[in-house]
């Protein structure tokens, strides 16, 4: 079974305070968003395996370390996705980048794919799927069975802000994948909406309604 990973390190709780935030402007809340994804994503790679090489110092020569074998693969779920991205980017700027876009079909209310294209050989990659909210679980599902489809084979899943029901769906959905929080809240509203959560990410991220 998957685990759940809830990050608690200091600055990701300060920052995600401020993300919480109702007086939180645009500007600021798409930086804090980034990053806050920046530092989760040194806490989702603290496992990736090194092998031992050796580089010239101007002094002597080095016994030093790398990242072994796989390369990573960002996969936003449009559009809040697309929030965090930048921020994982810093850290690992050579990280490629796919994108999955999902929408919600008014009378079945499930996700449907209308978009998803991956880096190459993304079998061989380590996958992050990324998505600011884990709310009833429905997309980043189906998201991740988006991948999986196209040959992904490790999976994870990154998120600021889950609710219990969605962690749930997940983990029955895709038992193999990891999860990774900043926090898990109490639970879903009548709308769909993570309470307390931080509202509806996309809108605060691009400033629309």
């Amino acid at each position: 079974m998957g685990q759940v990973h809830v990050l608690s390190h200091p600055l990701i709780q300060h920052k995600l305070s401020y993300i919480r935030s109702e007086t939180t402007g645009t500007k600021e809340f798409r930086e804090l968003v980034q990053e806050v994804a920046m530092l989760m994503a040194y806490e989702i790679t603290r496992d990736l395996p090194l092998i031992e090489t050796s580089v010239k110092t101007p002094v002597a020569l080095a016994k030093t370390k790398v990242i072994e074998g796989k390369t990573l693969a960002l996969v936003p779920v449009l559009r809040a996705g697309l929030g965090m991205v930048d921020g994982i980017l810093n850290l690992i700027p050579n990280a490629k980048v796919g994108h999955v876009g999902l929408y919600r079909d008014p009378d079945s209310l499930m996700p449907v794919e209308y978009y998803c294209k991956l880096p190459q050989h993304i079998e061989e990659r380590d996958v992050i799927v990324v998505d600011p909210m884990l709310a009833t679980g429905g997309s980043a599902a189906a998201a991740v069975s988006a991948v999986k489809a196209r040959g992904a084979v490790s999976v994870k899943l990154m998120c600021l802000v889950a609710a219990p029901e969605g962690v749930e769906k997940v983990q029955k959905a895709h038992p193999d994948v990891d999860i990774y929080v900043a926090a898990i809240d109490e639970g879903l509203n009548d709308h769909g909406y993570i309470v307390p959560g931080l509202g509806d990410a996309g809108d605060r991220l691009f400033g629309t309604r």
